[in-house]
């Protein structure tokens, strides 16, 4: 049975082209189109999608209020057009805060070089976002995109809304999710923390980092696909939210405690041995590379300069980036962990670790973060 979309878009030709590339494929059926984010939320209700193509800028209403409102009344996997300037950023991590799951830039010629290559990816991103179920929330609060200000440390902390999802078949809690007290912290002395993840991971990474203290002992290193647009905004996003600090990576940064480094969009990032804790370097990479930044390039260099010293972390993500990287890693005795089935927006990237053998748990993103500084919390 094919997926049933809603377009929504006030432009017409913007409308038409979506809904001819979605219907293209015959595992998706466009059910309805919506000019404006209140039509949206009307036709929401009335038609039951089970994924949206929501456009930022419209009039009535705006995509970041609709969304908003969706997730609140019939949550439904949101995927944002954005334009790739500095507040379409700032605008598409608003709706990602809101409860979208994804985006994918507005130009198609800015999501991939080639017209047949755009088209498949779009596809393949709404098919992805088909296979969730999401539910309304456990325990609600007012929503809003306005973060609220910590008492604690002045710095804002997150509003995001919880939702309950899961993959389509599969179970609440799979088998081999393991438990924040199943964990037994194995008395090693990192060098470095590493995090891979892609589609749904902005909202993942938000969830882990905030809950680190400023005291956290290691650095860490973030490799997000994400448009070279989007990272300087998503870094201030997060220094804003986070007790640690956080930027985009610099060639000749020198790695810190309580430091998270995100890989900048269009780049690889890469770890050079230097001092007792190393150095960034940036690099243009490979024009034929898939992703850049890549999960791959990155952890690959980190076993080269921290070998067994590492804990690498594999969350949502399409395909099977950092794959190769984590078993680099693995072989130099590194530490291995993935986002469980259940928690993932795509359980691509955890899956190709997981059934690799390359990861030692699965971990819901809810416990993410306590395993994590259970693990490493050894200076």
């Amino acid at each position: 049975m094919a997926t049933k979309v809603l377009v929504v878009d006030d432009s017409s030709f913007f409308r038409r082209r979506v809904s001819e590339i979605v219907n293209q494929d015959p595992d998706l059926e466009v059910v309805g189109v919506a000019v404006n984010g209140k039509e949206a939320i009307e036709m929401t209700e009335k038609l039951k999608p089970q994924v949206i193509t929501m456009d930022i800028e419209m009039p009535v209403m705006d995509g970041i209020t609709a969304v908003r409102h969706i997730m609140a009344s019939n949550p439904t996997p949101i995927l944002m057009f954005s334009s790739l300037t500095h507040d379409g950023a700032q605008a598409t991590l608003d709706a990602l805060d809101a409860g979208a799951l994804d985006f994918l830039p507005k130009r198609f010629e800015d999501i991939a070089s080639n017209k047949d290559d755009a088209i498949k990816l779009l596809q393949q991103r709404v098919k992805a976002l088909g296979r969730r179920r999401l539910y309304k929330p456990i325990a609600r609060a007012n929503a809003t995109t306005r973060p609220l200000t910590s008492h604690s440390t002045g710095k804002p902390t997150s509003s995001l809304t919880s939702l309950r999802s899961k993959t389509s078949g599969a179970s609440e809690q799979p088998v081999n999710a393991a438990s924040v007290s199943s964990i037994r912290a194995s008395g090693k002395k990192y060098k470095a923390l590493l995090i891979g993840t892609s589609t749904g991971g902005p909202v993942a990474l938000q969830k882990i980092l905030t809950s680190f203290p400023a005291s956290y002992p290691h650095p860490i290193l973030l490799i997000q696909h994400m448009p070279a647009a989007f990272t300087p905004a998503f870094a201030s996003r997060l220094n804003s939210l986070c007790k640690i600090d956080v930027k985009e990576a610099q060639t000749g940064d020198t790695l810190k405690p309580g430091c998270a480094y995100l890989a900048p969009g269009g780049m690889q990032l890469m770890i050079e041995k230097a001092g007792a804790l190393g150095r960034l370097k940036v690099i243009a990479g490979n024009a034929d590379m898939n992703y850049k930044p890549s999960v791959d390039i990155t952890f690959a260099s980190a076993s080269k300069a921290f070998g067994s010293d590492v804990m690498a972390v594999v969350l949502t993500g399409m395909g099977a980036d950092g794959r190769e990287g984590a078993r680099m890693l693995k072989a130099a005795g590194a530490t291995i962990w993935a986002q469980d089935e259940a928690s993932c927006v795509v359980y691509g990237m955890p899956q190709a670790v997981t059934s690799a053998g390359i990861s030692s748990h699965s971990i819901a993103l809810d416990n993410m973060a306590e395993a994590i500084m259970k693990e490493t919390a050894r200076g």
